[in-house]
């Protein structure tokens, strides 16, 4: 009997071939989908690795260790040591680690309020460029940085004297004080640099700019300076940093626990250790990642493997209508049911077990192929763990086999004789319900739950497939009367092509598959495109311009104006200040909206000068005071004894110099003239702010207080609460109502904003207040609404950076300071913005989070997408192959009895050529539509943006430009396929 099996399928070996291609099909997406999720964690993993913090890739224990000798942890006697937390961090598996410590030391600054850094690091030679001099060799040896050495005018073979130092807090004394003997140090030579950013240097921000626009560059010594310097303590730390492969998914596990154990004990320890790492975030991105690939992976993967039992179904199925005469005559020779059923399905069953095991190995060689291709040295080696599912797939495809061979097995001898055998309709519009019914399931499943898990995996697929039937059960009666109206008109081959697409067996099956096929590819295209350009929208509006520079902490005025004079022209750089906001609160930008429209990032066809011009209307011009001597003509009046109020002066120097809050003392009672000296407001200084406040614990405070020689006019003047403003004969009278529960105090301000500050805003709702840059609520009005700010989405306010400015009443650098540069900015635009005394920390770019992106979870999981969509695409060719292939017969043999009837040539040529490149245009046109529903119900469930996106305006929908492309790409393929085969019809008929 076996024998018998192999010689029916070597005597019919092209289908047997044809089922076993799709029983591959079948198979290799359950082998594919784990391996490519094997390939894509490792991708996502390094992906976010090399884009990450160096904080977030290093692990830092601290300890401050009391007075006594400093000794390397890993050395012999060492003193100073980390107990046993010290050992668990080496135990961190990949890890490399540094030992460093440090203290604060005084002796050759000119200004002892500010300090110099000493510190010694293992191995620090190696990581430090020596331009002058040699590097650390002696026990009095210490190596200056190039900056510092400059200002200080130092060079290799000076002697320095340091002395261990410590921070006096006291009010009135606020500087570093020596707390041991000085030390005599030779300094050895002069560094630089190469890499501050290096992994090497962990934490402990050695190069940050530091006060007194100083650069950042400690004086290195070595362990032997540091244990003989007197000295009282010491802050010893471990760096531990990511060695090369540290963080590969595979070791990720073994690092979680190792972390998990050394946090633990540093909790246990307590006493002073401190832990300081990252990891966590970025261990929690790569999981995130993770989980969008094993959400994304199995939607495509299901469409293929139930579009291959569908097709394989339908294959199986013509074969056996095929045979139906060789089922009658076993039927008819008295063969047991058994035997029957194993020559009917015996020869289909082994060409699917062949297909199944082509299929095990096809289905890790594309994934490696596609790997090799996308992520070159990611690796995608074979494992067994992708063969879990392999037996699901293949049982899947036997069932398939059965069942599609049930229908003639089960018919009288009568049917399948029969040379039109009778058409199964109830049979197939009960499968049809069936069908709908589950995908209607599990769609529903899918809204209500929102997230692509269990059923919910296979909606879309199922979704596709349950639409497609139902288009192909609505036009086949349509198609039949196209078919008789034609005849009835004389257009007998166009009738006849419509006799065949509605009246064959199974041609309504083969246009559903067709079509959900189309549909499947369309769907894929679909989210690769939905998900490229919501990548596109990350980094760009995510960003919030081409590229985005981190600055130290400046003054608000002397940013704008620093951005202002080395971008002239006002097109290439834009300054911005992220105001803090609390939580709960709509994130807000301010902007020096006079750029905004030439350097931000907008949404697609968005407006966005109209919406500069709203927020920048006319304004009265500031108050200015000119002279270095600040006076002010004040009377006090009505202020009860012990309850006088002290005044401060919020001033913003013109020449760019920071801020000046100057303390005016507490005001006598009576008319007096408060002098300060201001060297910086010689150019002139706006005046920001009068803060008035009473002494602390001091309540029922009210009294008033007239200012005399400035404008009078209270229109002029706005006040907050605990104030009224009036005129008193041409002076300006502030009476204040009281300062209780006013921690603040009392704050007057010129006019010089529009009032309330005009706001764009994002996202619903209309926000009567932000909070300032001062911290104080803001009142806005909404002067534009936007789909989403620039790096901040929506919901979101922006405001005008200047305004804001004059509104805010700190006197403080503005931290969350940056510049925003649009791709008109000159290469040296970083050289120009440190000339205006802007120091840039860091540098972001709009094509560093595109790359960044383009390794994340949702986006690696879209190239199995891609990779689908070819191999249904091949599937939706092999379906016309197989039809033309198994109706080429009889169709041939029908229209030679109607050639010798009398039917013409051209009618003849007219019904074979109408036939199949329609149902491939019909099944093209109907795929897009289907693919478009299976979008709208399903669509929105796949994680394009992740499984946390950004507050962005993400696209929802397809371009129209990728569908219709994809519409050609499909008709091309398919008629190349379905012309070929008419014409092979066309040979066979005289």
């Amino acid at each position: 009997m076996i024998a018998l099996v192999l010689g029916m399928v070597w005597a019919r070996r092209g289908q047997a071939l044809v089922l076993a291609v799709l029983a591959a099909l079948a198979v290799a997406p359950a082998v594919a989908a784990p391996a490519y999720v094997r390939a894509a964690d490792r991708v996502v993993a390094a992906g976010e690795v090399a884009a990450a913090d160096p904080a977030e890739r290093t692990v830092t224990i601290g300890f401050t260790e009391n007075a006594g000798q400093v000794a390397d942890p890993g050395a012999e006697g060492a003193q100073i040591n980390l107990p046993s937390t010290g050992a668990a961090l080496v135990g961190l598996p990949g890890f490399d680690y540094v030992y460093a410590a440090e203290y604060a030391t005084i002796g050759i600054e000119d200004d002892d309020r500010y300090r110099t850094r000493l510190v010694y690091r293992q191995d620090a030679c190696a990581h430090l460029t020596v331009i002058s001099g040699r590097c650390l060799i002696g026990a009095g040896d210490v190596v200056l940085g190039e900056q510092t050495a400059r200002r200080l005018g130092l060079a290799a073979g000076d002697a320095i004297d340091l002395s261990y130092a410590v921070f006096s807090s006291d009010p009135e004394f606020q500087m570093y004080v020596a707390g041991g003997a000085p030390k005599r140090f030779f300094v050895a030579g002069v560094y630089r640099v190469p890499d501050p950013g290096a992994s090497y240097w962990g934490r402990q921000g050695y190069f940050a700019a530091e006060p007194g626009d100083r650069a950042g560059e400690p004086a290195f010594v070595g362990l032997a300076s540091m244990s003989t310097m007197d000295r009282k303590n010491v802050l010893v730390t471990i760096d531990g940093s990511a060695g090369p492969g540290a963080l590969d998914v595979d070791r990720l596990p073994a690092v979680r626990t190792a972390l998990g154990e050394l946090q633990r004990s540093v909790a246990d320890l307590g006493a002073g250790l401190t832990l300081t790492t990252g990891m966590p975030a970025l261990t929690a991105r790569i999981d995130s990642g993770r989980a969008a690939v094993r959400e994304m992976v199995p939607v495509p993967a299901v469409a293929l493997i139930l579009l291959a039992c569908l097709t394989l179904f339908l294959a199986v199925g013509y074969g056996a209508e095929a045979r139906r005469p060789e089922a009658a005559v076993i039927a008819l020779r008295g063969a047991r049911w058994w035997h029957r059923w194993w020559l009917a399905t015996g020869e289909s069953l082994v060409a699917v077990l062949a297909g199944a095991l082509a299929g095990c190995l096809a289905g890790q060689l594309l994934v490696s192929a596609v790997v090799a291709v996308r992520y070159p040295g990611a690796g995608a080696g074979a494992d067994p763990a992708s063969l879990t599912y392999a037996p699901v797939a293949l049982l899947a495809a036997a069932l398939t086999v059965i069942l599609a061979q049930r229908g003639p097995l089960m018919r009288p001898v009568a049917d399948l004789l029969r040379r039109a055998p009778r058409a199964g309709r109830t049979a197939g519009i009960v499968t049809d319900v069936l069908i709908v019914a589950v995908a209607a399931a599990a769609v529903t499943q899918l809204i209500t739950g929102r997230e692509l898990t269990g059923a919910g995996a296979a909606a879309p697929a199922l979704a596709m497939i349950a639409l497609a039937l139902l288009l192909a059960r609505a036009l086949e009666p349509l198609v039949a009367r196209y078919g008789r109206r034609a005849v009835a008109r004389g257009r007998l081959g166009a009738g006849l092509a419509g006799f065949q697409l509605s009246r064959r067996p199974r041609s309504a099956a083969v246009f559903a598959v067709l079509v959900a096929a189309v549909a499947v590819c369309v769907y894929a295209v679909s989210a690769a495109d939905v998900a490229a350009r919501g990548r596109a929208l990350q980094a760009g509006l995510g960003t919030g311009a081409d590229r985005v520079l981190d600055v130290a902490p400046i003054g608000r005025s002397r940013l704008l104006r620093a951005v202002r004079a080395a971008d002239p022209g006002g097109d290439a750089a834009m300054a911005v200040v992220r105001i803090t906001t609390p939580r709960g609160e709509r994130p807000a930008l301010a902007v020096d909206t006079t750029r905004l429209s030439t350097v931000a990032a907008w949404p697609r066809g968005f407006d966005a000068a109209a919406t500069q011009r709203a927020l920048r209307p006319e304004a009265p011009e500031p108050l200015i005071l000119r002279g270095t001597t600040i006076a002010l003509d004040l009377t006090a009046s009505d202020f009860l004894d012990g309850k006088a109020v002290s005044l401060d002066v919020v001033l913003t120097p013109l020449n760019g110099e920071p801020d000046v809050v100057t303390p005016m003392g507490v005001l006598r009672d009576g008319r007096h003239t408060y002098r300060q000296r201001l060297p910086q407001c010689a150019a002139g200084c706006r005046l920001d702010a009068f803060k008035l406040a009473g002494g602390s614990a001091v309540l029922g405070v009210t009294g008033v207080v007239t200012v005399h020689g400035l404008d009078g006019d209270p229109g002029r003047w706005r006040s907050s609460r605990g104030g009224v403003l009036s005129a008193a004969g041409g002076a300006l009278a502030i009476e204040l109502t009281g300062l209780d529960g006013l921690p603040e105090g009392v704050v007057v301000q010129p006019v010089s904003t529009p009032y309330p500050l005009p706001a764009a805003v994002a996202g619903g709702g209309v926000p009567g207040a932000v909070t300032g840059l001062d911290y104080r609520d803001v009142p806005i009005a909404v002067a534009a609404r936007v789909p989403a700010l620039p790096a901040a989405g929506a919901p979101a306010v922006l405001v005008d950076l200047e305004y804001a400015d004059r509104l805010a009443a700190d006197g403080a650098p503005a931290t969350g300071a940056q510049v925003w540069l649009s791709p008109a900015a000159p290469d040296d635009i970083a050289e120009r913005l440190a000339a205006e005394g802007v120091t840039v920390v860091a540098d972001v770019r709009s094509e560093q989070l595109t790359r960044r992106l383009d390794r994340q979870g949702p986006a690696v999981a879209i190239g199995y997408f891609i990779l689908v969509a070819v191999l249904v695409a091949g599937l939706a060719a092999g379906v016309l192959v197989l039809t033309t292939a198994v109706d080429r017969g009889r169709r041939a043999e029908d229209l030679t009895a109607l050639r010798r009837q009398g039917l013409s040539r051209r009618e003849v040529r007219g019904a074979v050529l109408w036939a199949y490149p329609w149902l491939v245009i019909l099944a093209v046109a109907c795929g897009l539509v289907v693919a478009l529903g299976g979008w709208a119900l399903t669509g929105w469930a796949l994680p394009l943006a992740g499984l946390r996106p950004p507050p962005l305006p993400f696209p929802g929908r397809p371009g129209v430009i990728p569908l219709v492309v994809t519409a050609g790409a499909l008709l091309i393929v398919l008629l190349g396929t379905a012309i070929p085969a008419a014409r092979r019809v066309l040979r066979r008929i005289p």
